[in-house]
């Protein structure tokens, strides 16, 4: 819920940030398993069109070893 989303369009990134909010059924969900339905309100955009991908994704920071 609290992760990043891209807008995937025709194999070109047209939109990347956060999600606004996720729903299964009325109910707010933290998330939602594969091949179940929901509602994704993605945060700042609103031109979502048939065919494109939402991807979710986590950025990590992994510190440098030498």
């Amino acid at each position: 819920r609290n992760d990043m989303i891209r807008v995937v369009r025709d194999g070109t990134s047209v939109y990347e940030g956060t999600i606004g909010s996720l729903k299964r059924f009325k109910d707010d969900a933290r998330e939602v398993t594969a091949g179940y339905e929901c509602g994704i309100n993605v945060e700042g955009f609103n031109d979502i069109k048939v065919g494109d991908v939402l991807e979710a994704f986590v950025t990590v920071e992994v510190s440098r070893k030498l």
